[in-house]
């Protein structure tokens, strides 16, 4: 059972390490997609009415995520899961 959990936690340090590393390598695609994350969660919230509440750590999942960001805040939302 313990290898799972350390399988899981080398999956997720590689994917932080992608992570640093297209930040690193194209700022601009980064800070492009989470602007327009932030665009799409409040036409979303305004244009379609779907009461997701707009907080601190909405914003910061969509900020940080992008638009897979809004994805999960949205599903998160739908499952009655958070948000």
């Amino acid at each position: 059972m313990a290898i799972f959990f350390e399988v899981g936690a080398v999956l997720v340090a590689l994917f932080f390490l992608y992570l640093i590393w297209k930040f690193i390598s194209n700022p601009l695609a980064i800070i492009g997609n989470s602007i327009l994350g932030i665009v799409a969660f409040f036409l979303m919230n305004v244009g379609f009415n779907v009461g997701i509440p707009i907080t601190w750590l909405s914003v910061g999942v969509v900020a940080i995520g992008g638009i897979l960001g809004v994805v999960l805040v949205f599903l998160m939302h739908v499952t009655r899961l958070g948000f």
